[in-house]
């Protein structure tokens, strides 16, 4: 019965990376699965250094998905109002495009919102049409590649976490 279990917990662990997709918080929803577990199975290898570590990983993805998202963004031009604006647009568009496509629109939407978001705020500063876009490219090119990375963060966690898990 504990095999049943751990791989249908395996499986709702893997299942919650999908989280990324609708730019929500996976990796922080991942300790969550495993901290039930390791109270549901008191004998599990599982310190509190282990939980400690896994929160680092989770905290140190989700600010380099911030700080990628910020650097892409500069790197291509956008000023801080600009990036500002890629933020804001990005959690919009992840927002508005939920909806669709059984909520796999988040991810476009965020995209895509990042890139708009930069693009008004960088017109609203007077900035000319070209600079504008190529600051707003730089500002959806980052957020893909920082939630690339925390992505591959949250899967480092659930591989880490199930070691644990399956050493029965």
């Amino acid at each position: 019965m504990t095999e049943f279990l751990a791989g249908l917990f395996t499986l709702v662990l893997v299942l919650s990376l999908g989280l990324h997709i609708f730019s929500l918080p996976a990796n922080w929803l991942a300790l969550v699965l495993v901290a039930i577990w390791k109270f549901t199975h008191p004998d599990m290898p599982m310190s509190w250094l282990f939980f400690a570590g896994l929160a680092g990983l989770a905290a140190v993805a989700e600010g380099l998905e911030f700080f990628i998202q910020l650097k892409g963004a500069k790197k291509y031009g956008a000023t801080g109002k600009g990036n500002l604006g890629g933020i804001i647009g990005a959690i919009a568009g992840a927002i508005l495009g939920a909806p669709f496509g059984f909520g796999l629109g988040a991810l476009p939407g965020a995209l895509l919102g990042a890139y708009v978001g930069c693009l008004v705020f960088e017109r609203f500063q007077d900035r000319p049409w070209d600079e504008a876009r190529r600051a707003a490219m730089g500002a959806m090119w980052g957020k893909f590649f920082g939630m690339s990375v925390k992505f591959g963060f949250g899967v480092v966690m659930v591989m880490l976490a199930l070691q644990k898990v399956w050493a029965l």
